[in-house]
C-alpha cells in the first residue's frame, strides 16, 4: 500500500477523532472526566463498548485462531453474555446504589482501607500491563504496515500515539471517550463486514451459500467435550461468565463508561444492548476468520507460521486496496479504542482511590488530574518499549498472563463483600491477595503433573478468585458481621 496513502488516511482519521474531543470537551469540568456529568445517552454508550471489547489484539487473533481451535472460542462468549447479564442484575444496582465513581470505593465501606487500596492496586497493575500489552502489538503491525517506510523508529510511534490520544482524552475524558469509541466502533465494524463481503463474493457466492459453505467446513466446530482440553465446553463457558465479571463488572475501564448514564434503568439497558451486539460480533469474526483461511487454501497462499498473522497478511497484500485501508483503519480504532479507554480509567482510578481528589479545591482538582493523566501516559510509553527491548513474544505473552493472575484477586474481594456477611482482618488482605496469584500460577505450571494431563485455561480466574476467597474466609472476624 502507498505510504502516502496510508499516512492521509490515519492522518484524517486522528483529525476527526480530534474534531470529537474538541466538541465534547467544552465547557468540561472534573466530573466531566470522571463522569461526563453523568449524562451519557445509554444507546451511544453501548456502541461504543463494542470498540473498546474488541481490542487490537482481537482484532487480528480471533480470526486467526479459527485455524487452531476453530469456533470453539464462541463457548467462551456464551459464557461473556451470561456474565454481562450478572453485571447488569448485581453489579450495577450496588454501583448505583452507592453512587461511586471509583467502583473500588465499595471495597473500603464492606471491608476496610487496606482492601479498597489493594483493590484499585490490583486494578491499576492488570491495567497498565494489559494496555500496553495490547498497544504494543498493534504498534508493531502499523510500524511494518507503514512507520517504517519514512525511517521512523518504533520508540517514536509509540510516543506519537500516545500523545495523540493524551491530547483527544486530557479534557473531555471519559465523556469525549464515550464519543470516540463509538466513531471507532464504526471503523472496526466496517473493516470486517468489507473483508467478509469481498471474500464471499470472489468466491461467487450469495449470502446463504456463504453460510453453507462456512458451515460444513472443518472450521465450523463449536463445541468440545474432551474433558482433558483447553478447549473443554464447561472450562470455556464458565470461564467466559467469569471473566467477564471481573474484566469488565469489576473493571473500572468498563464500570466507567456504564456509570456515566441517567440510572440505572439507563445503565442496564445499555448492558443489554451492548452483550446482544457483542455475541453477534464476536460470530462475524469467527466467520470472517473461516472465509480467510477457505480463500488463502483456495487461492494457494502459503499460510503463515503465526496465526495472527493471516488477517493482516491477506487484508494488506491479496484482498485490494479498499480492504486494506479498512483493515488499517479497523486495527488502528481497534487499538485507540482500547488504549484511550484504559488512559482514562487508571487516570480516575488513581486520582479517586490514591489522590483522594474529591475532597480537594477545583484548582487542585484540575492540577493532579493533569498530572495523573501525563503520568499514566508516559508510563504506558515505558512499559510498551519494555516489551520491544524484551524482544521476545513468550517472554511478553508471559507478562501478560500475569496481568491476568492478578484480576483474581479482584473477583475474591468482591464476591466475599457480596455473598458474605463476615467482616476481616483488613490489614491482612493484601497478603491474601499476593498468595492467591501465586499459588494459581504455580497449579498452572504444574497441572498436567498433578491432575493427570489437565489443562488449566481460561478457568484461571475462577481458580484464583476462589482462593483469594478461602483466604479471606480464613481471616474472617468470628462472630462479627455488617448489619
Amino acid at each position: 500500500m502507498n505510504p502516502y496513502l496510508v499516512a492521509s488516511l490515519l492522518s484524517g482519521y486522528f483529525l476527526l477523532l480530534m474534531v470529537v474531543a474538541y466538541f465534547t470537551g467544552k465547557s468540561a469540568t472534573t466530573e466531566t472526566f470522571f463522569t461526563a456529568n453523568r449524562k451519557s445517552p445509554w444507546f451511544v454508550v453501548a456502541f461504543g463498548m463494542i470498540g473498546t471489547t474488541i481490542s487490537g489484539v482481537t482484532f487480528i487473533s480471533v480470526p486467526g485462531e479459527v485455524g487452531n481451535s476453530a469456533f470453539t472460542y464462541f463457548q467462551f462468549v456464551m459464557g461473556n453474555f451470561v456474565g454481562y447479564l450478572i453485571i447488569a442484575f448485581v453489579l450495577l444496582p450496588v454501583y448505583y446504589r452507592m453512587n461511586l465513581i471509583s467502583i473500588y470505593s465499595y471495597l473500603e465501606e464492606r471491608l476496610g482501607f487496606f482492601s479498597y487500596k489493594t483493590g484499585s492496586f490490583f486494578f491499576l497493575l492488570s491495567r497498565t500491563i494489559g494496555a500496553a500489552f495490547r498497544m504494543y502489538l498493534v504498534a508493531e503491525v502499523l510500524q511494518l504496515a507503514f512507520f517504517a517506510r519514512f525511517g521512523i523508529p518504533f520508540g517514536l510511534t509509540v510516543f506519537l500515539s500516545i500523545v495523540l490520544i493524551w491530547v483527544y482524552t486530557t479534557k473531555g475524558g471519559v465523556k469525549t471517550i464515550i464519543y470516540t469509541d463509538s466513531l471507532q466502533t464504526i471503523f472496526l465494524l466496517s473493516a470486517v463486514l468489507l473483508t467478509i463481503l469481498f471474500i464471499f463474493k470472489g468466491f461467487g457466492w450469495s449470502l446463504g451459500e456463504m453460510i453453507g459453505q462456512v458451515n460444513k467446513s472443518s472450521y465450523s466446530q463449536i463445541f468440545e467435550w474432551d474433558w482433558k482440553s483447553g478447549r473443554f465446553f464447561f472450562k470455556q463457558f464458565l470461564a467466559g461468565i467469569f471473566i467477564t465479571i471481573v474484566m469488565s463488572g469489576l473493571d473500572q475501564d468498563m464500570m466507567q463508561k456504564n456509570l456515566t448514564c441517567r440510572n440505572l434503568k439507563e445503565a442496564r439497558k445499555n448492558m443489554l444492548t451492548f452483550s446482544s451486539i457483542f455475541v453477534l460480533v464476536v460470530w462475524m469474526f469467527l466467520t470472517l476468520g473461516a472465509l480467510l483461511y477457505l480463500y488463502a487454501n483456495a487461492h494457494n497462499i502459503s499460510l503463515p507460521k503465526r496465526s495472527d498473522d493471516l488477517f493482516p497478511l491477506l487484508a494488506m497484500s491479496h484482498l485490494g486496496l479498499a480492504v486494506g485501508i479498512f483493515f488499517l483503519l479497523g486495527i488502528t480504532a481497534a487499538n485507540y479504542a482500547s488504549a484511550d479507554s484504559a488512559l482514562t480509567s487508571l487516570t480516575t482510578a488513581f486520582c479517586i482511590d490514591f489522590l483522594n481528589v474529591a475532597k480537594r479545591g477545583d484548582a487542585e482538582k484540575k492540577r493532579l488530574l493533569r498530572w495523573t493523566h501525563v503520568s499514566f501516559s508516559l508510563l504506558l510509553l515505558v512499559v510498551i518499549l519494555i516489551f520491544k527491548a524484551v524482544n521476545d513474544q513468550s517472554v511478553v505473552v508471559a507478562v501478560f498472563k500475569v496481568a491476568g493472575l492478578t484480576y483474581g484477586p479482584l473477583l475474591g474481594l468482591f464476591s466475599f463483600g457480596m455473598l458474605t456477611r463476615w467482616k476481616v482482618k483488613d490489614k491482612y488482605v493484601p497478603l491474601v491477595s499476593i498468595a492467591a496469584p501465586l499459588i494459581t500460577w504455580a497449579l498452572n505450571r504444574w497441572s498436567e503433573m498433578l491432575f493427570q494431563g489437565y489443562q488449566i485455561g481460561f478457568e484461571l480466574i475462577i481458580i484464583n478468585g476462589a482462593l483469594t476467597f478461602v483466604g479471606l474466609f480464613l481471616i474472617r472476624k468470628r462472630n462479627q458481621y455488617i448489619s
